[in-house]
């Protein structure tokens, strides 16, 4: 089939998942023609021969913490600056050289309004859709009610009315909408091949650079820390105590991901669900205003995976995790997942009924 593949490029779990999805597609044979925003074209264009650059929305933060009014504002000015009249200059090519016969979008939207407006069938692969797809108790929205109906209205107004929502997760919520199958985490082939072993070190990934408290809590605590994410413009590793401060690399930090002890990230998506898939426990720290992210963190502290807090302000915070790392672990002895098997069984068949002109 020819396929168009739209990739959402605020956060890098989309691109990584999009990839594993993508080389599934060309080893079955299927034409491509794949479209991205921001970071996600730099990181599918070393992998795939033609990634079609479009413009995406974007978050901006402020100290760990989503500032609404400066997301909003740079969003328009971007929009209207160049945002629209290069989609539209991307759009009347694809029409007149590709013709989709099926739209996949991994929460992005041009590719969906394409697909909308030539009346072709959509699937939607991501793990965003749960918030509107599936019901949530009261021990994953309390004290942010709010905030969780604004991010279903948004994520429900994303992607409305496509022919199937495959969800990627390892919480299980019951479902509240058809047309929907929840799939375990996508994973990239390194994850799945990495030698897991326990060593001593916590492996701690932070995108934000304000987090004193937490850079104390661990000092503090003694234990052996590789850090990624804080010091953004290192070419080797820095040494400050038991810190090691990692430049970025993703052989290493797979290596030191599937090698740790536990691990303290924020709730972003696809480390967390890397992280139970290797069985490594985990302190998470969502980011602030991101709904999204508290519901990761909560789900993984109901599951008995680890920890979730909204904020370090105490170091006993991280000594305390660290202390409930072995129970954690032992809980996490019973989480089982084949790979990818479960999402391609369920893709090749949507597939096969698209192409049965079915879906």
């Amino acid at each position: 089939m020819r396929i168009l593949y739209g990739v959402v490029g605020e956060g890098m779990g989309h691109a990584m998942r999009s990839r594993v999805v993508l080389e599934h597609l060309v080893e079955q044979g299927h034409e491509l023609e794949i479209m991205a925003s921001s970071r996600a074209v730099d990181f599918l264009e070393k992998r795939f021969r033609k990634v079609n650059r479009i413009h995406g929305l974007h978050m901006v933060y402020e100290n760990n913490v989503v500032s609404r009014s400066k997301t909003l504002l740079s969003n328009l000015v971007n929009t209207a600056l160049r945002g629209v009249p290069a989609n539209i200059a991307a759009y009347f090519d694809l029409i007149g050289a590709f013709r989709p016969e099926l739209v996949i979008s991994d929460f992005e939207s041009w590719t969906y309004v394409y697909a909308r407006a030539h009346g072709i069938p959509i699937i939607s692969i991501d793990n965003m859709q749960i918030m509107n797809r599936c019901k949530h108790g009261r021990s994953i929205t309390e004290g942010h009610e709010a905030s969780f109906r604004l991010s279903r209205a948004f994520v429900k107004g994303k992607l409305p009315g496509c022919r199937h929502y495959l969800i990627s997760t390892f919480f299980r919520p019951p479902l509240r909408k058809k047309r929907t199958t929840l799939v375990p985490p996508i994973l990239r082939s390194e994850i799945i091949d990495a030698k897991v072993d326990v060593g001593e070190h916590v492996l701690v990934y932070q995108t934000g650079t304000s987090h004193d408290a937490l850079l104390s809590a661990l000092a503090a605590s003694g234990v052996p820390c590789r850090v990624y994410g804080v010091e953004r413009d290192l070419k080797r590793d820095k040494v400050v105590g038991n810190l090691v401060y990692r430049p970025f690399s993703e052989a290493q930090f797979i290596a030191d991901l599937a090698s740790s002890r536990a691990v303290i990230a924020g709730g972003g998506f696809t480390l967390m669900g890397e992280a139970v898939y290797l069985r490594k426990p985990m302190l998470t720290i969502p980011l602030g205003r991101q709904f999204e992210q508290l519901m990761n963190g909560r789900y993984l502290e109901e599951l008995g995976y680890g920890r979730c807090v909204e904020r370090i302000e105490d170091p006993s915070v991280v000594h305390d995790f660290l202390e409930k790392v072995p129970k954690y672990a032992k809980n996490l002895e019973s989480y089982r997942q084949k790979g990818n098997r479960k999402l391609f069984e369920n893709l090749d068949a949507l597939l096969d009924r698209a192409a049965a002109g079915m879906l």
